[in-house]
């Protein structure tokens, strides 16, 4: 199946980072939708080590904002959710129930550099899932870096050990962009083919 241009056009080609939101809310059921389609992404070993943190109330964001850089401040605090997307270092405690052909939670339990790139490798992977799903769906995504890790971390996941990885606001953002499109690199420069 091949999409045709309006669906391309949504997930990429005229899809624009966003960083001014309508007061739109968006509903828990969306938000559990974007998650049953980013599920369905392939990860290595189907390891799924993704773990999102969805802020939608004005206390979770204030909890939110003292990691934040300065510039992403305002837009975070008035996009409807603000996504935390991190990992679980111990993803593979969930092997024998999403891998259960071998013994995958061997591959990692006594190895934690590799179980640690595996969840980075695979959580990013699943945080661009997000991405896709959440415009596959009509919200517009504000992908993010620039807060405090560690911050972050201890305000949202002392008690399970998860690791923030970036941030996604999503919303319903206003239709006029500030800027125009960046250039992205061309086949040549960014490919090779052998």
């Amino acid at each position: 199946m091949v999409f045709d241009d309006a669906a391309l056009d949504a997930l990429f080609r005229t899809a624009r980072t966003k960083s001014a939101w309508t007061t739109t809310p968006v509903s828990d059921e969306t938000l559990r939708e974007v998650y049953d389609l980013l599920k369905c992404g392939p990860t290595s070993a189907n390891c799924s080590p993704a773990r999102f943190v969805f802020l939608r109330t004005k206390a979770s964001k204030e909890r939110l904002k003292p990691a934040l850089n300065p510039g992403n401040i305002d837009k975070t605090m008035a996009a409807p959710v603000t996504v935390i997307v991190a990992h679980d270092p111990l993803f593979y405690e969930y092997l024998p129930r999403l891998f259960r052909h071998v013994d995958a939670r061997s591959w990692f339990s006594g190895n934690p550099d590799l179980a640690e790139e595996t969840a980075f490798r695979n959580g990013t992977l699943q945080g661009a899932y997000l991405i896709m799903a959440a415009r596959a769906l009509g919200l517009d995504c504000g992908p993010m870096s620039g807060f405090d890790k560690e911050t972050v971390d201890r305000a949202f996941f002392s008690g399970n050990g998860w690791k923030s990885n970036f941030l996604v606001n999503l919303g319903y953002g206003l239709a006029e962009d500030p800027f125009p499109r960046n250039p992205r690199l061309n086949f040549e420069e960014a490919c090779i083919l052998e």
